[in-house]
């Protein structure tokens, strides 16, 4: 049998797993792990990550219901301004009992739907149904939920691309852009003109 390995996000529920309809209230932090997120928007791996919620017993394993706070550390998009702040998000997730081999019967028929695939939101417990390991429930939740372009506003109007100069500060800034793409041309028609009025 392999070793089971415990970590900072392992959390002991053989209690509530005692039997259906039992209830465990969960309200700490937890260090946010790696994978969430890039430099523009994410959460630093080792942040402290607020898990405010409870876990509930049902006959084939448990319910997680609560809410995530991560401090997430993001960029706008366009105008480049910093938009580090706290992100919450509610969460439910399903931690089923491993079957155990005595219980399992080789006999028996398994429906397999085609295309149909486990839900993402469902998690493991270690140990016999002993612990819950929420880390991938914390990777996956703030790793889907955060954007993949975060802006300051729906409707900010960037960095002017000659200058650098914020446009939601300065609406009214512009700049005289000369096309002189034809300017040859013009130099050519104006001797042209000098050369027919002589």
């Amino acid at each position: 049998m392999a070793r089971v390995e415990y970590t900072d996000w392992t959390i002991p529920v053989a209690q509530v797993g005692s039997r259906a309809g039992q209830t465990s209230r969960i309200e700490r932090e937890f260090p946010a792990p790696s994978g969430i997120g890039d430099t523009i928007v994410g959460v630093k791996e080792g942040a402290p990550i607020h898990v405010d919620g409870q876990f509930d017993s049902i006959v084939d394993g448990l319910i997680f219901t609560g809410t995530l706070t991560a401090p997430v550390h993001a960029v706008c998009a366009r105008c480049d301004k910093n938009l580090d702040g706290d992100w919450s998000e509610q969460v439910t997730a399903f931690f089923p009992y491993e079957e155990e081999d005595s219980k399992k019967n080789e006999n028996e028929d398994v429906d397999i739907i085609a295309g149909e695939e486990e839900s993402s939101d469902v998690y493991p417990l270690i140990d016999n149904g002993a612990f819950a390991d929420i880390e991938p429930l914390l990777r996956d939740t703030f790793a889907d939920a955060l954007p993949l372009k975060p802006l300051c506003k729906p409707d900010c109007k960037g960095l002017c691309p000659q200058c650098g100069v914020d446009l939601n500060e300065h609406p009214e800034h512009k700049h005289d852009v000369v096309d002189n793409r034809f300017a040859g041309l013009e130099a050519l028609k104006e001797q042209l003109e000098r050369e027919q009025n002589e």
